[in-house]
């Protein structure tokens, strides 16, 4: 078998493994709510290891980050949040340097329609408003990303100032829309 071989194997696996958890945690989202008050200290860690866990699924993590609010306050809330989306971004970045090596994306990438081929991926700009897209913008960047290997130091920092604005928006937002909805 060779080291190609081996890799999809593993990639395959840890994906399955990570959609059967997923799934599990889709079905019984009030069991996150259990786990996370239960988790008492550890609370913001298991957090944390959840949006990492999201990273490389369909779902998004902003619900996520209004549980973060709703369990961790206004000041820990959004940084639990912060800390977490950077790190399920690092994540899907790594499985798109990933992405690259294990198939033969060069040729798909050069007959994109509508000269998608051509876009900035490595620019400031791209990296920050791609990621203002609700829901799925910042997954879809994260894999663009370490696909087209961005330089991981512009990757981060981008990363880490977009995430902070919209895990303080979001939280906020949240924060005031639960105590209108709790009147």
């Amino acid at each position: 078998m060779t080291q190609k071989n081996i890799n999809r194997f593993w990639m395959v696996l840890g994906s399955l493994l990570i959609l059967v958890v997923i799934f599990y945690i889709a079905r019984n989202l009030r069991d996150v709510d259990t786990i996370i008050r239960n988790a008492g200290v550890a609370g913001p860690i298991v957090a944390v290891l959840l949006f990492c866990a999201f990273a490389l699924t369909p779902i998004p993590s902003e619900p996520l980050t209004l549980f973060c609010l709703y369990f961790f306050g206004s000041i820990t809330g959004p940084f639990v949040a912060w800390l977490g989306g950077n790190l399920a971004a690092l994540i899907e970045y790594n499985f798109g340097l990933h992405m690259r090596k294990i198939t033969n994306i060069e040729e798909t990438i050069k007959k994109l329609p509508f000269g998608l081929n051509r876009m900035p991926v490595d620019s400031p700009f791209f990296l920050i408003f791609g990621r203002l897209i609700p829901g799925y913008g910042g997954k879809i960047i994260s894999l663009i990303a370490g696909v087209h290997h961005v330089p991981i130091k512009k990757y981060i920092w981008t990363t880490a100032v977009t995430t902070l604005i919209g895990s303080i928006l979001l939280s906020f937002g949240g924060y005031h829309l639960l105590h209108f909805l709790n009147r």
